[in-house]
């Protein structure tokens, strides 16, 4: 019987020639875990692994302006196929790109950062390096990246250079969080014996989304604590009146949307999403009643979700911004926190080591159907209101002149400026731009100062 991995192993190259090299193992490494495109800032001390990286023919290397931009790309790269990279210089790239990645750990990304790093024949000399802070201390970047990166690895001997380089990216994959690597300028094309073979896939890589479920789905929960969690979950739902489902950013990194709509359309709960998790659950779904954001929530969706008694948050993080300012209207023991590995439930139960898509799953099996918060929801909703048309023979009054060209999407935008630079650039003519409600809501002009408010309050008294 094919071991589970195999189904992730990618296809064999034809007359493709393995070199032997440490950067043409990376290079491979990173084309099987699903980087087809790497984002970079060339530098004196990575350009010879930059040059590995291009021979590769899988590889797209794309330049960036600077490494701020290479790692947002990276970020935004990871979002959309499960994994980014990005390769930088020492120090002077290194920390440029920092905030990038400090922000790929927050949102649970995993970012292979590459950083070409000093000759390994520097180390421990007392020489000091240019571009650096001017000291000859070259563990500076290295303490800075240890606090946002789940893995690091200095590799400036071949020795341990394939161990460490696959446990950081092994373990950037397992926890979902950005890896550190700094790879000494003059390796990257020296041969190693521990090199002489193509690099055996990893069992972790994401290679696609389909790949990615068929991952997390080998991560088997504990039985026990699975059926417990999901018994004790049915239990509290099945009793209350009105639950409701809210989606949280945390979806992501279980992979588990597609068990969160299972549950939502066999509970028949109102399902609702926090303004991190936006793109996770689909708002074209039936039971789908907006973005929920305390005091700056889609209209009636906060009615919705705070008059419930007993509410399941998926992979949610409750923090100032999506909290705003601490001020949800939420009481814990109506609470069902669902996180990848975690169940707790209300104020009791706690159970580890079950992962979010097997719970939900099986929880979708044992719920019975209530949509009592979603027909409350669907009887106080108010549809936006529809622009006026002016009728044949009707005078024009002012409130329609001004909907002369309505636009919704950005290419209707861009066909409305054509035409009025165009064709009809003789004539007045007014351009309305329909922004979605959530986009320009009273509440959402008022949160920032909500936060601000909320950060600015008083020392509690001692």
């Amino acid at each position: 019987m094919a071991h589970p991995s195999s189904a992730l192993a990618p296809a064999p190259v034809p007359g493709h020639t393995f070199s032997g090299t440490l950067g043409h193992h990376l290079a491979r490494r990173l084309v099987e875990i699903g980087v087809s495109d790497v984002f970079s800032v060339p530098g004196d001390f990575n350009l010879t692994l930059l040059d590995h990286l291009i021979d590769e023919p899988e590889l797209n290397l794309i330049g960036c302006c600077n490494e701020l931009n290479a790692g947002y790309a990276a970020d935004g790269y990871a979002r959309a196929k499960g994994v980014g990279a990005c390769v930088v210089t020492f120090t002077v790239g290194g920390l440029s790109v920092l905030n990038a990645i400090a922000g790929a750990y927050s949102e649970n990304l995993p970012i292979i950062c590459i950083v070409g790093g000093p000759n390994s024949n520097d180390y421990g000399t007392n020489r000091i390096l240019h571009h650096t802070t001017g000291l000859p201390d070259f563990t500076q970047e290295l303490r800075c990246f240890q606090t946002v990166t789940c893995a690091q690895a200095v590799v400036n001997n071949l020795d341990d250079a394939h161990e460490q380089i696959d446990t950081a990216i092994s373990t950037a994959l397992k926890e979902s969080k950005p890896a550190y690597i700094s790879i000494s300028c003059n390796l990257s094309g020296i041969p190693h014996p521990t090199f002489s073979r193509e690099p055996v896939p990893f069992f972790l890589a994401p290679k696609d989304v389909e790949a990615a479920i068929l991952r997390f789905s080998y991560r088997v929960s504990n039985y026990l604590g699975l059926e417990a969690a999901v018994e004790a979950t049915a239990e509290f739902l099945n009793k209350a009146v009105k639950p409701v489902i809210i989606g949280g950013p945390k979806l992501r990194v279980a992979k588990a949307q597609k068990a969160f709509i299972e549950l939502a359309d066999a509970s028949g709960y109102p399902i609702a999403v926090m303004p991190s998790g936006k793109g996770l659950v689909p708002e074209h779904h039936p039971h789908f009643i907006g973005t929920y954001w305390g005091a700056a929530s889609t209209s009636f969706c906060a009615e919705i979700v705070e008059s419930a008694d007993a509410y399941v948050f998926v992979g949610p993080i409750f923090n100032d911004y999506s909290s705003v300012g601490y001020s949800l209207l939420i009481k814990k023991e109506k609470s069902i926190i669902v996180q990848p590995n975690r169940v707790t439930i209300g104020n009791g139960l706690s159970l580890g080591w079950v992962f979010m898509a097997d719970f939900l799953s099986a929880l979708a099996k044992k719920v019975k159907k209530n949509s009592t918060a979603l027909e409350n929801y669907r009887r106080i909703f108010v549809p936006p209101g529809m622009p006026l048309m002016r009728e044949k023979d009707e005078p024009l009054r002012v409130n329609v002149l001004f909907k002369h060209i309505q636009v919704r999407t950005e290419d209707e935008l861009t066909a409305a400026i054509a035409t009025v630079t165009g064709e009809q650039k003789d004539s007045i003519c007014f351009i309305e731009i329909f922004a979605h409600k959530d986009d320009t809501s009273k509440e959402l002009l008022e949160w920032g100062s909500r936060v601000s408010a909320a950060n600015s309050r008083p020392p509690n008294p001692q």
